[in-house]
């Protein structure tokens, strides 16, 4: 029997194939969404994994059994899925694990218009539906129906985004073996890009890497290949191509914090005075520079049903976060990496310099990257932390989204992972002899080195 309690996440459903999550929990879950939903149509799309389409088809059949019909993307990216949901007006289902190894695979949902479903948007609710199962509705099953997304999906980018009178670009692409190798040729076709592909072809083995960029080994090649062929520019995306990294020409990877800057900046130009979405986690530049171009910075908790539900609430116009999620009103307020690509293109292709130099004003700060420390107790080394800064002059904390401390130039954000017995930590600083000391301070005292 499916162990339902284990493979419901927060924001997805993800769990090992076949025996965490084969074709009957998919029909369930099937079920399930079309009861839940009501709706009389849902879209599937699914990704390049071997699992991917049977776990698609058999999604669909549980849909059909509640009289709904099917909408069948076929492949396609996730950001797919949100641009199919969000032009149909339909509910919607993305069959992928995004950047987990082979032997995963997972379920995203969402609403009609794009809009999420999480553990408190109807997550929970789910998974008590798919676990007693849903009886087949009376009446006739639903249809199964085949529609092609993608030249709709490129061509609607394209309306979001100026990319006339760009010059020409060379630009390298690492689809990590994932869904970029389906969507970037469509999306790049009739622009002036010369385009230097990276495992494009379809394989959810991964066999030259995993399709996880925000791991740095998982971007060498493509480091090494703007290098060698002279590219003006590096994307590399996950194995759902819903999430975007940059290398600029020397190689070197460019922080998501500072994209968020530059693309806020592009938004903001084209609707002054608009709100902009940050995650606690991103660069304290953002603020800085959206404040700066007269925009409203507005600072949530980390992961995407905050951001997608403060932005919805807000109608703010765009909204970034560190691991590279990239949000637009304009695309239904859900995120997608290659909108974001393409306002980088954009922002490039406009100008004569090369991208480092286009990206210098937006990094203002140094920071630590995202560092884990496996705790038995997170509530109480977090105490030890709050403890060890409190009452130093000008310090500040908050409590947002776990303990953030910050004075003067530096701040440190301290989180608990909800899934593992881990602290994650991030240190930013004016400098890099003042980021290196708060870090080690901060993380002697969380594993219990302090004096």
């Amino acid at each position: 029997m499916a162990e339902y309690a284990k493979i419901f996440k927060a924001y997805d459903i993800r769990g090992t194939v076949p025996d965490e999550l084969d074709e009957s929990v998919a029909e369930a879950v099937g079920a399930a969404f079309a009861r839940l939903t009501g709706a009389q149509a849902v879209v599937t799309v699914h990704d390049m994994r071997t699992s991917s389409a049977p776990l698609a088809e058999a999604f669909g059949h549980g849909v059909a059994s509640q009289g709904a019909d099917v909408l069948c993307g076929g492949l396609g990216s996730t950001d797919m899925l949100y641009y199919a949901s969000g032009s149909l007006g339909v509910p919607g289902a993305m069959i992928t694990a995004s950047h987990n190894p082979a032997k995963y695979n997972g379920i995203k949902l969402c609403r009609a218009g794009a809009r999420p479903v999480g553990e408190q948007s109807g997550l929970a609710e789910l998974r008590t539906m798919a676990e007693a199962g849903v009886p087949a509705a009376g009446g006739a099953r639903g249809t199964f129906k085949a529609h092609d997304l993608l030249s709709g999906y490129a061509a609607y980018l394209k309306t979001l985004v100026d990319l006339s009178g760009i010059r020409p670009l060379t630009v390298a692409v690492d689809a990590g073996n994932g869904m970029a190798g389906h969507t970037v040729p469509k999306v790049f076709e009739g622009l002036p890009i010369s385009l230097v592909p990276l495992y494009f072809e379809l394989d959810g083995t991964f066999p030259h890497h995993e399709a996880n960029p925000i791991d740095p080994a998982n971007v060498a090649d493509l480091q090494q290949a703007v290098v060698s062929s002279g590219a003006d520019i590096g994307l590399a995306f996950d194995g759902d191509a819903d999430r975007c990294f940059v290398v600029d020409e020397h190689g070197e990877i460019v922080s998501p914090s500072v994209l968020t800057a530059l693309i806020a900046v592009r938004e903001l130009a084209r609707e002054p005075g608009a709100t902009i979405i940050h995650n606690l986690i991103t660069s304290r530049a953002v603020p800085e520079i959206v404040s700066a171009h007269g925009g409203t910075p507005v600072r949530t908790r980390v992961g995407h049903s905050f951001i997608k539900a403060e932005m919805a609430a807000t109608e703010a116009i765009f909204g970034g976060e560190h691991s590279g999620h990239f949000y637009f009103r304009d695309f239904w307020f859900a995120d997608s990496g290659m909108l974001a690509a393409l306002h980088v293109l954009a922002a490039l292709g406009s100008q004569d310099g090369p991208l480092s130099s286009l990206l210098s004003e937006y990094a203002r700060y140094k920071a630590s990257g995202e560092i884990n420390s496996e705790v038995a107790d997170q509530r109480a080394a977090t105490g030890r932390v709050r403890a060890a800064f409190a009452g130093r002059p000008g310090v500040a904390m908050d409590d947002l989204d776990g303990l953030t401390v910050g004075c003067g130039g530096w701040w440190f954000n301290l989180r608990p992972s909800n899934t593992e017995p881990l602290l994650r930590l991030n240190v930013e600083a004016a400098d890099e002899a003042t980021l290196t000391g708060i870090r080690d301070q901060v993380l002697r005292i969380v594993r219990g080195d302090a004096d």
